[in-house]
């Protein structure tokens, strides 16, 4: 299969604390390293190593990390056709904070991710793909939210519409809140977590939010709850996907939910059923949750035959 995928590289700085600071406190990390990431690269990555042909359109700034933003992109086959690169802005980089309980606080910084010029968009990289999947951080400002909304626009009206998976974001949710619902609304696959549904919706329960995605024209929606699982939601049906608990210890959930989108979509084109690409999904970004780093843990077929196994 084929995939076109639009979304942020960045480098991530990571940082496993007892504690997030206050105001004015500094803390020691029990733990810190630096890893590729942000939500493209690591869509991207996922898709390949599970064996299909993808294309990344993302940005990166003339500096060092250019280089190491794109190295697991790279080393894992990723065609980088659609990649720019930006004299003006720096590469893009995140610092994450996390605690043993699962809090978590990041400084995010869009950079050159944020400056893709849409003018540079192929509309045979579309057309030719089975597949587009966007991080809705490319729908939040810039240059990028164009490029993006043209690329979405092109898969629809192509002769043989390419299927859009959109995964959202909790920084893209925060940013633009329920005026994103207008970009997403008309995709055929829509992935968010809990909280990022209840606050793109502006509602306190996940039915209530289902429903009114559903009044919007929503066609099928999937919900990561975490140590649940996932929903799957389509107007006729609500399915609660059960989790599925890897070998190993989660040691850090920075990328699980990219990695299950990828895997969802892959699941989705390779004949599942939504459920059943659901608990691929699920075992997916389990998986990727028991190395440190977004793009740190292979997954190939055969790791998700295993889990699912189990």
């Amino acid at each position: 299969m084929k995939f076109f995928v639009i979304g942020d590289v960045t480098v991530d700085h990571l940082y496993h604390l007892d504690h997030l600071p206050t105001p004015g406190e500094e803390v020691v990390p029990a733990r810190a390293t630096m890893k590729p990431g942000g939500a493209g690269g690591t869509i991207s990555v996922t898709l390949a190593r599970l064996g299909h042909a993808v294309t990344l359109a993302a940005r990166v700034g003339h500096d060092p990390f250019a280089e190491y933003a794109l190295s697991s992109v790279r080393e894992s086959g990723v065609s980088q056709t659609a990649i720019q690169q930006d004299a003006d802005h720096l590469t893009s980089t995140i610092t994450v904070m996390q605690t043993p309980d699962g809090q978590r606080a990041m400084i995010s910084d869009g950079a050159a991710n944020r400056q893709l010029d849409p003018a540079k968009l192929k509309k045979k990289d579309i057309e030719g793909a089975d597949a587009v999947i966007v991080s809705a951080y490319s729908l939040t400002e810039g240059p990028q939210r164009d490029y993006t909304l043209k690329a979405i626009e092109t898969a629809q009206k192509a002769k043989k519409p390419v299927p859009v998976f959109i995964d959202l974001g909790t920084g893209a949710v925060n940013k633009v809140g329920t005026d994103l619902i207008e970009n997403v609304i008309g995709a055929d696959y829509l992935t968010l977590n809990q909280h990022e549904l209840l606050a793109l919706t502006d509602t306190t329960s996940i039915s209530a939010a289902l429903a009114q995605l559903g009044d919007a024209g929503a066609r099928r929606v999937v919900v990561k709850v975490g140590r649940m699982g996932s929903i799957v939601w389509t107007p006729t049906e609500t399915e609660l996907v059960d989790a599925i608990k890897p070998e190993g210890k989660v040691v850090d959930s920075t990328g699980a939910g990219d990695t299950f989108t990828a895997a969802f979509a892959h699941a989705v084109l390779t004949g599942q059923s939504l459920a059943q690409a659901a608990r691929t999904a699920n075992a997916a970004g389990a998986l990727a949750a028991t190395r440190v780093g977004a793009q740190a843990r292979p997954i190939t077929p055969a790791d998700l035959e295993a889990a699912l196994a189990r």
